[in-house]
C-alpha cells in the first residue's frame, strides 16, 4: 500500500443513533491513519459546527462528513443541499451513511451531489467492515482537499 502524507484527518460524524456512533468511532480508532471524529446528532448541529456558530466558534474543518440521511431537527438533504450549496464548504466529501435502500433516496442524495451512498448494513459484523472499507477508501487511498478557499484555517 502507497505511503500517505496526511498528518490527521477530522471527520463530522452526523449521526443520533447512539450504537452507530459508538460503533463507528470503535472501527476507526483502530485506523491506520489518524483521524479526528467529531460527532453530532442532528443536522442544526451540523450545520452549527460547519459554520462555526455558537459552541462550535473554534471548530476545526472537516476533512470528511459521513451523514445519516435520518436526522432530527433539520434532516440530512437539508445538511446536504446546504453544504453542496456553499462555495467554502462544498469540497468537503460527504458520505451518506444510512440505513435507506431505497433507490429514490440514492438518486436524490446524488443529485444533490453526495459523494458517495452507502447502505448501513445489519450485522455488526457487516457494519464494521463497511466502516473499514470507507476507512480505507476515504482515508487512505482518496487525496483529499487541504488548499481550500478557507486555506487550512483552524486546522492543528
Amino acid at each position: 500500500m502507497p505511503e500517505t502524507y496526511v498528518q490527521s484527518i477530522d471527520i463530522l460524524l452526523v449521526e443520533d443513533n447512539p450504537g452507530d456512533v459508538r460503533l463507528i468511532r470503535e472501527t476507526l480508532k483502530n485506523s491506520k491513519i489518524h483521524n479526528n471524529v467529531i460527532v453530532v446528532n442532528n443536522g442544526e448541529e451540523a450545520l452549527a459546527y460547519l459554520y462555526r456558530r455558537d459552541r462550535y466558534r473554534d471548530a476545526v474543518r472537516p476533512d470528511l462528513i459521513l451523514l445519516d440521511l435520518n436526522l432530527p431537527k433539520k434532516g440530512g438533504y437539508e445538511v446536504l443541499v446546504q453544504v453542496k450549496e456553499d462555495s467554502q464548504l462544498k469540497h468537503i466529501p460527504i458520505v451518506v451513511l444510512t440505513s435507506s435502500r431505497v433507490e429514490e433516496d440514492i438518486l436524490k442524495t446524488y443529485n444533490l451531489h453526495a459523494n458517495c451512498f452507502i447502505s448501513k448494513p445489519i450485522g455488526l459484523e457487516q457494519f464494521c467492515a463497511v466502516v473499514n472499507t470507507i476507512e480505507s477508501f476515504w482515508l487512505s487511498i482518496v487525496k483529499l482537499p487541504k488548499d481550500t478557499p478557507l486555506g487550512s484555517a483552524g486546522k492543528n
